[in-house]
């Protein structure tokens, strides 16, 4: 019986998930998932939460990506709504939005 109690107890001490680590500090190499991932980003024209630009080495600034398919420092997911960060894709100036 007391068996029974444990594993609940257990669940609820057990640490929480990985959370998005916002848009600070979201930037690195970028795997883009469909389920499970660190970040759900959606893509807007205006006002973003992060202005990104994709390159191909070196991604070590905010808003600097490098797309990568495996051994990734976040996945994002890409969705409409919902989304943990809001971003813009640009071809300069990448960074948080004041």
């Amino acid at each position: 019986m007391l068996n029974f109690w444990i594993l609940p107890l257990l669940a609820l001490l057990a640490p929480p998930a990985d959370e998005c680590p916002g848009a600070a500090r979201l930037y690195g190499k970028i795997q883009v998932v469909e389920s499970f991932a660190d970040c759900t980003v959606k893509v807007v024209t205006s006002f973003p939460d992060l202005r990104v630009q994709v390159v191909d080495s070196f991604a070590d600034d905010p808003g600097e990506w490098q797309y990568v398919e495996s051994f990734p420092d976040y996945t994002v997911e890409f969705v409409e709504s919902f989304a943990d960060v809001e971003v813009q894709f640009v071809e300069s100036f990448p960074g948080v939005e004041d």
